[in-house]
């Protein structure tokens, strides 16, 4: 990514309506409470030809020694260092603030093209107001705008993208594979992130809802370029008070059905909770790839047989859906994360595998030879011929000559066919009928 455009400021001035308005979505969420944007946020944009990155950030309060601004900081100072331009968000409403005051300290540690955007200029009075805002002696122009309405944007990306290249695509996450992180609050979803790519790309704490926004990541491992994406914790419903949560768990359940595989974590102390059987049931229900992966296994005592058993408990529990692998790790201790990303990939490629017709009724009409579908009512059932349909998830249609009597232990019985012949770990795999 080269043209990147950082949006930063103190809290409570607009910087997540502003980042939705240049991407035009409704990525990060948006609330009156200080502090609801705590990760760096990436969106994508255009302007004039120029396509761009977005990056939203948590607001900056300098001196605090509260645990999530003192992160939010570190967030902050990453973006500005990634950043090709700065968009330095003020509210016109408050003038000019000792925390902005403060904040243009920061940023004059930077080279980089700074523009102070005045947010909450609704009406064309109050843009009458902006003058004051030179007065920080800081950047090169003060914009006027209303993020809410998006007065005044077009005026000010028009100046933005004269810094900018040429050369970024669209969207350069595009066609790459999506592995998204879920779970329960608190099981190290966003330590695992940390671990992988080597820095702190999201806030870890011990306080439950810490992360609140879905997180993307671009990752390369063996050559191999992967988006993998954080979440918040999914709680059951009941358990949701709060709007800011509600609109968390909100973007985790749309981050699961738009990813590829779906990488699924439990804390090893409490196993196999509700919430994550109702995870595991969620992603299997969307055609997703599943891992499992069992964090905080240092702290187990245990004997050799120690994780089968746990792996064949999950599974007899979740049964039938038990055709994901599990994966042992500790986080903290960085045992086993690669292999995490080595199952998804090896669970990816399950997912878009396909098999050649000849082949498939070779195999598989061979099977079918062996163990024919019983009789119903009388009625001799026969398949006679099958192929895979070009889907996002392996689905396979057998032509029959009665396909309303075949029995769902039948299709149970191909299903692990499949499985034996092909592989298929980590996918649902669909089987239909047709009449022929």
């Amino acid at each position: 990514m080269s043209n990147i455009i950082a949006i930063v400021g103190r809290p409570n001035v607009g910087k997540s309506t502003f980042f939705n308005r240049l991407i035009e979505q409704r990525q990060a969420i948006m609330d009156n409470e200080s502090g609801v944007t705590r990760d760096r946020q990436y969106g994508f944009g255009d302007w004039q030809g120029k396509n761009f990155t977005v990056i939203d950030t948590g607001g900056y309060v300098v001196g605090s020694d509260d645990v999530f601004e003192e992160e939010i900081r570190k967030q902050v100072n990453l973006a500005i260092d990634e950043a090709t331009v700065i968009l330095f968000v003020v509210d016109l409403n408050d003038g000019i603030t000792d925390l902005d005051k403060e904040f243009t300290k920061v940023l004059r540690k930077t080279k980089k093209p700074i523009y102070i955007i005045a947010n909450k200029a609704d009406t064309p009075a109050k843009t009458n107001y902006v003058g004051e805002f030179y007065g920080l002696s800081i950047g090169i122009e003060v914009f006027p705008i209303s993020a809410q309405n998006g007065s005044g944007t077009g005026e000010l990306l028009d100046e933005v993208v004269k810094h900018l290249e040429e050369d970024q695509a669209e969207n350069p996450y595009e066609g790459i594979p999506r592995f998204t992180i879920l779970g329960r609050p608190n099981v190290g979803k966003s330590s695992m992130l940390n671990a992988l790519i080597g820095q702190e790309r999201t806030i870890v704490t011990d306080i439950s809802g810490t992360t609140r926004d879905a997180i993307d990541t671009h990752y390369t491992l063996f050559g191999k370029n992967f988006i993998i994406t954080d979440t918040a914790g999914i709680r059951r419903k009941a358990r949701v008070k709060e709007d800011i949560e509600f609109y968390s768990v909100l973007r985790s359940l749309r981050a699961l059905e738009s990813t590829d595989v779906c990488v699924i974590m439990l804390d090893a102390s409490l196993g196999l909770e509700s919430q994550d059987m109702s995870i595991i049931g969620l992603a299997h229900k969307n055609k997703k790839g599943i891992v499992i992966v069992v964090n905080k296994w240092d702290l187990i005592e245990k004997t050799t047989q120690t994780a089968k058993e746990f792996e064949d408990k999950i599974k007899g529990r979740m049964a039938p859906i038990d055709y994901f692998p599990v994966v042992f790790t500790s986080v903290e201790q960085k045992q086993r994360i690669l292999q995490v990303v080595e199952k998804a990939e090896l669970v990816y490629q399950n997912k878009v595998k396909r098999i050649t017709t000849s082949v498939l009724n070779d195999i598989i009409l061979r099977e079918i030879e062996k163990n024919p579908p019983p009789n119903v009512r009388g009625n001799y059932v026969k398949i006679k011929y099958l192929t895979q349909l070009p889907t996002n998830s392996p689905t396979f249609v057998l032509f029959a000559n009665i396909p309303k009597d075949i029995p769902e232990s039948y299709t149970r019985f191909l299903e692990n066919k499949f499985r034996e012949h092909f592989g298929f770990e980590g996918v649902p795999i669909t089987i239909m009928y047709r009449k022929k």
